[in-house]
């Protein structure tokens, strides 16, 4: 049986990363919608929970080995607006990217627009921190291969 990698424990210094945003199409159904066709509020927070992990996985960052290695982001603080409804049958895009990495804190930056961009339905933004799953406690660093991923040349 092979051992999982030791998760770090020392202090996670700052990086720049880049800021470009990461496209997730969306098409609202009519299990997004409430009675009326209109999205219901958390559908919005799926998708960007969706989005988060499709912008990781394009990083390379596959999540379920992250969580194979003992390792979870989960989210510490949310902020969402809603700007204006999304009905059912429309198409809209979310927009991700990942801030400027805080300490162990993890900001992620959300805009769902129109397909032309025109219009701002929601904007939002969560923090993630990474947590060491078998001691139940907040890593002073991030695994190497997540860093690694998400940093650009200094």
């Amino acid at each position: 049986m092979s051992q999982s990698p030791q998760l770090p424990t020392s202090n996670l210094v700052p990086s720049t990363i880049a800021l470009d945003w990461f496209d997730y199409p969306i098409t609202v159904y009519a299990h997004h919608t409430d009675y009326a066709g209109v999205v219901w509020h958390g559908a919005y927070i799926a998708w960007l929970e969706e989005a988060r992990i499709e912008f990781l996985q394009s990083r390379g960052i596959d999540f379920a080995q992250l969580v194979e290695m003992g390792c979870n982001l989960p989210v510490i603080d949310l902020s969402i607006h809603y700007h204006q409804s999304l009905r059912m049958g429309m198409k809209a895009i979310v927009k991700t990217r990942l801030m400027s990495i805080e300490g162990v804190k993890l900001p992620v930056e959300y805009e769902i627009r129109s397909l032309d961009n025109a219009i701002v339905y929601v904007s939002g933004r969560v923090v993630l921190v990474p947590v060491d799953m078998v001691k139940g406690k907040i890593l002073r660093r991030l695994p190497s291969t997540v860093e690694s991923a998400l940093a650009i040349v200094r």
